[in-house]
């Protein structure tokens, strides 16, 4: 089942009026991505998790006045990382996209951040330079996934610290049903373990106190194993879910909420004190079609869970200087069949 999921060739790209870059930083394990839509969208946001960062959610309340908006920042750095959005809403004016307002033009670009600054010099975090460049490589083509853009340097399981922790990393995926396309791309930096969505297979998280093993930290914290102290707001997952059916913006709030199942599929525990779980909804309408909401919101769902799980599947190890070694799950599967 595991080939299964690597085998799947959908994507959040192939939703028609959706554009996905990535800038990766080369000094230390950071980046940003980005969701770009430039002839508009109407947008949805569920932040979950108990400590997010965001930028310009509030304006994706179905009762506020904005209808549309033109892209989504998703980015590592934490706090500081909230800056790459600003690169985002520069490249997007140079494009002549945005709200028409007479005198010119503003693009609304909501964003969210994830915690990766143990990785490395912290003073390295993306900024407004990282996500013009995401924006300038950003293509209809499939995404890069794994260790890059905003799952760069996303790590999961920290449970029971961080020094027994994996590498996490970024996924997506898709599937079309009656001619209606719904994707989702998922930076994982889960405080939980990650599962394989259908099988409940263990994929990666915490690992036994001589790292050779997995733990199992559900059923670690199910024993009374106590966890390591937790960094507040140093964990999340963020996500993009997006869908080319036509729908209404109360519509895009709900596909956005329901999409969190497919993070409950694939991490435990999830939406902790300590993460910030935050995806957006985006409907650019584009394929003219309607789909029931019932399977829209199944395939939101499920795209969801397989683009977590695929971010796990093909991150990379990660040395640092000075830091132990996070393995990835492809290195113990190699280490598996040596």
């Amino acid at each position: 089942m595991t080939a299964t999921l690597l085998a799947h060739d959908g994507h959040i790209a192939r939703v028609q009026g959706i554009q996905v870059g990535h800038f990766t930083d080369p000094r230390r394990p950071t980046g940003c991505s980005v969701v770009l839509c430039p002839q508009g969208a109407v947008g949805g946001v569920d932040v979950r998790g108990a400590a997010p960062g965001t930028r310009e959610t509030d304006l994706l309340d179905p009762s506020h006045l904005v209808q549309q908006v033109h892209g989504i920042t998703l980015s590592g750095g934490s706090a500081w990382g909230l800056d790459a959005a600003s690169g985002t809403v520069r490249w997007l004016e140079e494009q002549g996209v945005g709200l028409d307002i007479g005198v010119g033009r503003i693009p609304l670009v909501p964003a969210a951040v994830l915690f990766d600054v143990m990785l490395g010099d912290m003073r390295i975090r993306p900024d407004a330079a990282a996500g013009y460049a995401a924006c300038q490589a950003a293509s209809h083509e499939r995404p890069a996934e794994g260790s890059v853009g905003a799952g760069a340097g996303a790590v999961v399981g920290k449970i029971f610290g961080h020094a027994r922790a994996m590498k996490g990393g970024i996924g997506t995926a898709s599937f079309t049903v009656d001619g209606v396309t719904v994707g989702a791309l998922v930076a994982c930096n889960a405080l939980g373990d990650v599962y394989h969505p259908h099988t409940g297979q263990l994929l990666a998280g915490a690992r036994t106190a001589d790292g050779q093993q997995l733990l199992g930290a559900r059923d670690a914290l199910l024993r009374g194993e106590a966890p390591s102290a937790i960094l507040a707001g140093s964990n999340t997952t963020l996500g993009v879910v997006a869908t080319d059916a036509q729908i209404t913006k109360p519509q895009a709030q709900r596909l956005a909420t329901v999409a969190h199942d497919g993070l409950a599929r694939a991490i435990n525990p999830v939406h902790t004190m300590s993460d910030g779980d935050t995806l957006f909804a985006l409907g650019t309408g584009q394929s003219g079609r309607n789909l029931g909401l019932m399977t829209l919101f199944t395939l939101a769902a499920e795209a969801v869970a397989l683009a977590t799980a695929r971010a796990i599947l093909l991150a990379q190890s990660v040395d640092v200087a000075g830091q132990e070694r996070l393995p990835s799950w492809a290195d113990w599967q190699a280490r598996a069949h040596a």
